[in-house]
């Protein structure tokens, strides 16, 4: 029987919660350790013994931090960047337009800059020249410089690698490699074909602080003093949410050390961001992921490219304000974007069905810069990978996102191998690719098949599982702050959910677009405030606003509301079930 008998809720899904073993694991836990109930229900969860409950809940880099001669060509690569520095010589960072790519090359930039050195900065341009380095641009930079460092791409490019005639390349990623590497002078990636996989889930800045690490190492062997280094976590920790790396392992502490250096608003360009998108309270994963790094990648997807790489990389606060606000208005006008061709590529996709292995769309002139969001919308929308795709010419430009145990990116690069994309790769979770027109439906039908082989025509609604059951009265700010001990959350670690059993509804309206503002009441003169995005779009909002006095089961995650300068308890709303009888 589902948890709280709830068996198909409002969202169709079967409720599950923590099993009998995992119930006497945490009743355990809180005699050994004296930790709260709710928090030991979290660490066992995640999988934490007792005995390493209080190391996990606060992770130490130092404990943490892989060797970075587990990287292949890592020693190479920093031996490399070291030399260029130590004899002047000309660098150009090479990066991708997104938030990685800018941080990755904005880590690189504060680095040399500590060290008295500058770079030429480039960023192609997403619809001009398309995703990673492309040839015209390698043979201009390699006129000019002697060394192009490629930062969170250049791992699939052998042909614009070889036209960097005269200079060095060294190449830090961390997208899924081919059989063959370009022929450049070092290939730093932990998902290389020829890699153990164990740091698969770095993304590329995390790649490059540990080349800088290593930098530093080789810098005190030869009686010399680097950079401080975790002054630049708060890029490391952007980079990692943003690009929705796993956080397990080092990433957990990379973020976690991260978010307190971006506490401390040293960063001009990090503390112009917070303030244009006005957070007003300490930066978490979520500023983070929803408002900090949309905003960022908004100048790769409709503006300038390279926009967002010299916000986060510029010493000067007034000029990071200006290019703040741009941002914010590029935001802006990327949403309205996005919206329409989500309409569109929705309304094409049900038409074409949703029950298959892949949910994909195609549209003329649909912008480059959003069909990625857009994917990713669909994939929440229908629990399958999806694929969306903006048609121009001859070709198309496109974006896939995958749901949990479904590889895409490795299903892509199987497609472009195949020959029917002319390029195609990624990782497990995202993944872009470039298709001829004429090869649309066939390259999408061996995807799908792919896809299929995974599991992917399998999928039905996700069970929703809970954590712990609380009661309103319990759901307190010191509760909160206790399970944000066994944060960071986020992608490989979400955040914990609970269920309040039995609630009447109070206090009920409909605000902004489609969202529901609800206060539950327990009958014993308690309550708790929630709120529910998008719920009059899907089946909680209606049901819930037309309650007519029955009780429901709600779950959801907690999290502490900030508003005119008070905190209050506020229940991310999720998911709700009528209660029996």
């Amino acid at each position: 029987m589902g948890y709280l008998g709830v068996e198909s809720s409002l969202t169709g899904r079967r409720w599950v919660g923590p099993s009998v073993e995992a119930e006497r694991q945490a009743e355990a836990m809180e005699q050994a350790t004296g930790l709260p109930r709710s928090l030991c229900a979290v660490l066992v969860r995640r999988g934490v013994a007792p005995g390493d409950a209080r190391r996990f809940l606060e992770p130490r880099l130092a404990d943490l931090l892989p060797d970075p001669h587990e990287l292949k060509d890592m020693a190479k690569a920093a031996a490399r960047l070291l030399s260029a520095v130590e004899r002047r010589e000309r660098i150009a960072i090479f990066a991708d337009y997104d938030v990685d790519g800018g941080s990755s090359a904005a880590l690189l930039i504060w680095w040399l800059r500590a060290l008295g050195r500058q770079a030429t900065l480039y960023v192609p341009d997403r619809i001009d020249e398309g995703y990673g380095p492309n040839e015209p641009a390698m043979a201009a930079l390699a006129k000019d410089h002697d060394l192009i460092v490629c930062v969170d791409c250049g791992t699939l490019s052998h042909g614009p690698v070889a036209a960097a005639q005269g200079a060095d390349v060294v190449i830090l990623d961390h997208h899924l490699g081919g059989e063959t590497l370009p022929e450049a002078l070092a290939v730093v990636n932990p998902n290389r074909q020829d890699e153990s996989g164990d740091l698969g889930h770095l993304c590329a800045a995390g790649v490059v602080f540990l080349a800088l690490v290593e930098c530093g190492r080789q810098m005190r062997a030869a009686g010399q003093r680097g950079p401080d280094l975790m002054g630049l976590l708060d890029l490391v920790a952007l980079a990692t949410v943003a690009d929705v790396a796993p956080l397990i392992g080092v990433n957990r502490a990379l973020v976690r050390q991260g978010l307190r250096v971006m506490a401390g608003r040293d960063r001009p360009g990090l503390v112009a961001l917070a303030d244009v998108a006005r957070m007003d309270s300490t930066p978490s994963t979520y500023h983070l992921g929803f408002l900090m790094g949309p905003r960022v990648n908004a100048g790769g997807r409709i503006g300038k490219a390279d926009l967002g790489a010299r916000l986060l990389a510029t010493a000067d606060p007034v000029e990071a304000r200006a290019m703040a606000d741009r941002l914010d208005e590029l935001n802006t006008e990327r949403r309205e974007i996005e919206a329409q061709v989500r309409t569109a590529a929705l309304a094409q996709a049900e038409e074409r069905g949703l029950d298959g292995p892949l949910v994909w769309a195609a549209g003329e002139g649909w912008h480059p810069g959003v069909v990625g969001i857009v994917a990713s919308r669909i994939k929440e929308a229908t629990g399958r990978p999806a694929v969306v795709i903006g048609l121009d010419g001859d070709e198309g430009k496109g974006s896939g996102r995958s749901v949990s145990g479904i590889d895409l990116g490795a299903s892509v690069h199987k497609v472009a191998a195949e020959g029917l994309l002319i390029k195609g790769g990624g990782h497990r979770m995202a993944a872009g690719l470039t298709v001829a027109r004429g090869k649309l439906d066939e390259a999408m039908a061996r995807l799908s098949e792919l896809l299929a082989k995974q599991g992917a025509d399998r999928l039905g609604p996700q069970d929703l599982k809970v954590d712990a059951t609380l009661m309103p009265r319990a759901a307190t700010p010191e509760l909160i702050n206790q399970v944000e001990q066994a944060g960071p959350f986020g992608a490989g670690a979400s955040a914990p959910r609970f269920a309040f059993p039995d609630l009447a509804v109070g206090y009920c309206r409909e605000v902004g677009t489609g969202h529901l503002k609800v206060t539950f009441k327990d009958g014993l003169g308690a309550s708790v405030d929630s709120i529910c995005f998008g719920a009059m779009d899907g089946p909680i909002g209606p049901r819930l606003a037309a309650h007519n006095g029955q009780r429901f089961h709600v779950a959801g995650r907690l999290e502490i509301n900030h508003w005119g300068g008070r905190q209050s308890v506020q229940l991310r709303l999720e998911d709700a079930a009528p209660a029996q009888g």
